[in-house]
């Protein structure tokens, strides 16, 4: 049984220090198999703690309280923190471990890598650029990246920037090509953490395949489209897409958690250790300290770093209409049915209505050895950011059983 220790505070604003983690020099396998065993011996035992503003008493947080432990003691991963925010404040919860082998706590302070929810910030600042006039989401993708797109029958002429962001493309998914996906993010990742890929090789990647559908067909998901956007962020503006989400979003926010990694495979502290078994879905597969990565096996698709805090402010802003004007706000959420049942894209979001009728919106990622939601009403205020340091989330009911309690947990009683 998990122990609870109860920490009713006010929330800090004090920055953790922000230095390099240190490489090991162990053997990859003789880590793996001391990750495995120390992993195993504490998933039991892990601690559970939580710190909470006034106005949040500690009785209104059973249900994520009880889910934040499923995830350690029913799914097994090392561990989670989640942060809320809503009208009555801050609270944060957290079970399990950010190191097993150490048995640190997981805290709201971690850095973790965000993985997928750079899309949303991707999405924003295209947006920004079409509010500006400087781009149109009805452009083609020829217009800004001529002769990119084209081969096995897909056309970048055909192609508009709007279906880049809602993944009504049509273009395959550069990462589920079997050789890459063995080398990023399978079997074959110790050895090529440290790689390095370009965005037009990953573009070209994707361009062996043909297109699933003609372009505003169907909707499927693909890292491939928001490799474009960067692209298109870079041509449009003359600058990196992570120096432009700097300057309209980071700065604006002041998300300084928020970073983008560039090739440096290094995170900041604190920061927890990423697990992850390489989508190996056998129960005894070896756990690998995924810490490291050069991130630009997914780049403008996913190489963010941050914390739960950072994300929650991020996206209240985001609904709340403080980053983009009305018209492209409801663009942002007007959403088409995903390729999952049940789930909807907009442009650079998703939605899902949850079992108790409440329908939330938001985006999840993944990295090796990182799980990470933000998830929030369309109102903008109530949100939740989750990370768990483990990459073993089966069919994600893990980590869904953290956003139904908290979002209708209380509804049920």
């Amino acid at each position: 049984m998990i122990s609870v220790t109860d920490r009713r505070t006010r929330t800090a604003g004090s920055a953790p220090a922000r230095s390099a983690s240190h490489r090991s020099h162990r053997p990859a396998a003789t880590r793996a198999t001391a990750l495995a065993l120390a992993v195993t011996a504490v998933l039991a035992t892990g601690p559970a703690a939580e710190a909470a503003t006034p106005q949040h008493g500690a009785g209104r947080h059973q249900a994520i309280r009880q889910a934040l432990r499923d995830v350690v003691e029913k799914g097994g991963l090392p561990g989670v923190v989640a942060e809320i925010r809503d009208g009555r404040g801050r609270w944060s919860g957290s079970a399990g471990y950010a190191d097993t082998s150490t048995h640190r706590e997981r805290t709201r302070a971690d850095h973790f890598r965000a993985a997928s929810i750079t899309k949303v910030f991707l999405a924003t600042v295209l947006l920004q650029l079409a509010e500006e006039g400087v781009l149109d989401l009805d452009d083609s993708v020829e217009k800004w990246l001529p002769g990119l797109v084209r081969g096995n029958g897909n056309d970048g002429r055909a192609v508009r920037l709007r279906q880049l962001l809602n993944h009504t493309s049509g273009l395959a998914n550069y990462s589920e090509d079997a050789e890459f996906a063995r080398r990023s993010s399978g079997p074959a990742f110790p050895g090529h953490r440290y790689d390095t890929y370009r965005p037009t090789d990953l573009v070209a990647l994707a361009l062996k395949r043909p297109p699933h559908s003609a372009p505003g067909k169907a909707a499927r998901y693909s890292n491939t489209n928001y490799l474009l956007v960067g692209m298109i962020i870079e041509k449009a503006t003359g600058r990196s897409y992570a120096h432009e989400t700097e300057r309209r979003i980071l700065a604006p926010l002041r998300l300084r958690e928020t970073s983008f990694p560039g090739l440096d495979p290094r995170m900041p502290l604190p920061h927890p250790t990423a697990y992850s078994r390489l989508r190996q879905k056998q129960p005894d597969a070896p756990v690998v300290d995924a810490t490291e990565q050069n991130m630009s096996w997914l780049g403008a698709a996913g190489d963010m770093i941050s914390t739960t805090g950072d994300l929650n402010t991020f996206f209240r802003a985001l609904t709340k209409g403080q980053l983009l004007g009305p018209a492209a706000t409801r663009a942002m959420f007007t959403t088409v049915p995903a390729e999952v049942a049940g789930y909807r894209y907009g442009l650079g979001i998703e939605s899902v209505t949850l079992s108790c009728g409440v329908t939330v919106v938001g985006k999840t990622g993944r990295a090796n050895g990182s799980v990470s939601g933000v998830v929030g009403t369309r109102d903008g205020g109530h949100q939740l950011t989750f990370n768990i340091n483990g990459d073993w989330t089966g069919d994600a009911a893990t980590y869904v059983g953290v956003v139904e309690a908290e979002f209708c947990g209380a509804r049920k009683g």
